[in-house]
């Protein structure tokens, strides 16, 4: 029998997904910066003398930006690679990739 250290599996720190709150903070961020962008074209729309194709242009962008912004909003974890699982048996001790968060 073999004495000293048992070895175990190391853990990187790119395999920990972003924590909830700085996933939150980047979805507000994004939702932010294009409802500012509805409000531009909004003003453009209304306040700016332009062409008719422009003024439609800038109409149909302030009614679809905000059904895109919501649904950029409510998409959690995009962009993050998916878990990856180092060994088909379960170790029931550590907490699962998917639900590591740090500092929250």
């Amino acid at each position: 029998m073999k004495w000293g250290r048992r070895k175990r599996d190391v853990h990187e720190v790119t395999d920990a997904r972003p924590s909830l709150t700085s996933d939150i903070h980047r979805r507000e961020i994004s939702y932010l910066i294009k409802m500012g962008i509805r409000t531009l074209c909004l003003i453009l729309a209304v306040a700016v003398p332009v062409p008719w194709p422009y003024r439609l242009l800038f109409i149909a962008a302030a009614v679809f930006l905000p059904y895109i912004a919501v649904i950029g909003a409510n998409e959690r974890g995009k962009g993050t690679p998916p878990p990856t699982f180092q060994s088909p048996e379960a170790n029931q001790t550590e907490i699962p990739l998917h639900r590591r968060e740090i500092g929250s």
